[in-house]
């Protein structure tokens, strides 16, 4: 039986570690659904000395440090390694597209970028992921808590990508070579599209257009707005022969609708 650890069981690791196990892999992880606790140093190194593949979904931790290659990384030599880092390694790009050979570590996420850095370094198969939704974490569910927002600023675009669309991706990666890889949908748009698009599917009223200075927005959500960037995943698709089967923000809400989200 094919083996995979995985640091860090969350929203987006738990789909990837459910279709390994339909696969037939047998997933151990840590996390907050995980098997094992991080800090179980014995269990988890036994369990990675088993493993043939390593996934970490883990963020950076203090000081920018990667925690996973911290406590773990002399035991994972000769292993299969991916990690889910961010397109937020880009920066800001003006609206302009940006490919895996832009330059990384001048946004708001330095520390990632340092991460990611180390994990190519490792020669892993490292996936820079954009604005992540799917059943559970949506447009339906922040219109449906009054959380949502429309926000006034012409020419913002983000890029985007379902969370099963994300799975496939890393799963393709198992048999492509190390590297970078953003992992994407194919039209990056306002999020004030995918807003008015979640509000019309379900029925719910459209939260109102306010300027920037005026949404409350968090400080991490203020800083979401600050860059401006479309993201290109064709080398995801000509190296790994992946293509999202949800290519856009309308068929991935409507799949979400479907599944009861």
């Amino acid at each position: 039986m094919r083996r995979m650890f995985i640091f860090g069981l969350g929203f987006s690791a738990s789909r990837i570690a459910a279709r390994l196990a339909a696969q037939g892999w047998e997933v151990l992880s840590t996390g907050r659904s995980g098997t094992l606790a991080f800090d179980d140093s014995g269990a988890v190194r036994l369990a990675l000395a088993d493993a043939e593949a390593v996934l970490s979904s883990v963020p950076p931790g203090g000081e920018g440090r990667d925690p996973v290659l911290a406590a773990y990384g002399d035991a994972l030599a000769g292993r299969w390694l991916g990690y889910l880092s961010s397109t937020g390694v880009y920066g800001d790009a003006a609206g302009a597209w940006v490919d895996e050979t832009a330059p990384t570590g001048t946004g708001r996420r330095s520390a990632r970028a340092d991460c990611d850095a180390a994990w190519l370094e490792r020669g892993a198969r490292v996936f820079r992921l954009p604005g992540i939704y799917g059943p559970g974490r949506s447009p339906f569910d922040r219109l449906r808590e009054g959380k949502a927002h429309r926000i006034d600023l012409p020419g913002q675009v983000f890029s985007r990508i379902h969370v099963d669309d994300l799975a496939a991706g890393v799963i393709a990666g198992l048999a492509g070579p190390p590297g970078a890889y953003n992992l994407a949908d194919d039209l990056p748009c306002p999020q004030n599209a995918v807003v008015e698009e979640a509000a019309r599917l379900a029925g719910l009223p459209l939260p109102p257009l306010l300027p920037l200075d005026q949404a409350g927005l968090s400080p991490m959500a203020r800083a979401f707005y600050a860059e401006n960037r479309r993201v290109t995943n064709r080398k995801a698709r000509r190296v790994l022969g992946w293509a999202p089967a949800h290519p856009t923000y309308r068929e991935g809400l409507r799949a979400v609708l479907a599944a009861g989200g």
